[in-house]
């Protein structure tokens, strides 16, 4: 397997792992409040993705979130076949994770979730979660590559605060979430929708990014 595929299974693992073990700490120790309870998963998230995202990001773009390969692939910055290898690692590592996190925490290791996450106004919130997430990546990337890690880490933090779904933003995690029946989990049922609204949020930022974004044309 290439490097680039280890990275991003391992990363997956290790994300994953973070938003279900950090939920799972947070809604133990909170005592019922639960904005203490996000905010500790908020923290615990956002502190992971910066150190991944340094870390793996110069191995294979620390992607973790087949929406954004979707759209590098798309920005021909990547081939069909290399996206599909990095998506089949994200998935590969992540579910995994979900279950180490189940064994650090005593809980059944097979689950099903049955958290209910739907309706329109968790629909649009994916739109927007997904759509910022891809515009944030496109945007720093063209003026100040060396910020990325923060400014996706940042992002997602606020993200979980400012939609009502606290912004899943990635169809692996969506699919893992279904895999456990905890503080992040989200009903198999349910997961389509979110899934479908990520992506429809991530093509929009890929146009508006590559509109907005796009080099200057040299002076005449």
């Amino acid at each position: 397997m290439n490097r680039d595929v280890w990275a991003e299974a391992i990363g997956s693992f290790f994300l994953f792992c973070t938003v279900i073990g950090s939920g799972i700490m947070a809604e133990r120790l909170a005592g019922g409040n639960m904005a203490v309870a996000l905010l500790g998963n908020t923290a615990a998230t956002g502190a992971m993705l910066f150190v991944l995202i340094t870390m793996l990001g110069p191995l294979s773009g620390a992607h973790f979130n087949p929406a954004v390969t979707l759209v590098v692939r798309l920005r021909g910055d990547l081939s069909t076949s290399a996206a599909l290898r990095l998506i089949a690692g994200q998935l590969a590592g992540g579910i995994p994770g979900v279950w180490a996190a189940h064994l650090m925490f005593a809980e059944p290791i097979l689950q099903l979730s049955g958290k209910v996450r739907t309706g329109p106004g968790q629909w649009t919130s994916e739109f927007i979660a997904s759509f910022g997430l891809v515009f944030v990546i496109l945007g720093t990337i063209r003026h100040r590559p060396q910020a990325v890690p923060a400014s996706v880490a940042l992002y997602i933090v606020a993200a979980y605060w400012f939609t009502s779904s606290t912004s899943f933003a990635n169809p692996a995690i969506t699919l893992a979430r279904t895999l456990s029946d905890t503080f992040a989990g989200i009903a198999p049922s349910d997961a389509p929708a979110f899934i479908a609204a990520q992506l429809a949020g991530a093509l929009a930022a890929a146009v508006a990014g590559g509109a907005i974004f796009a080099p200057e044309e040299p002076a005449q």
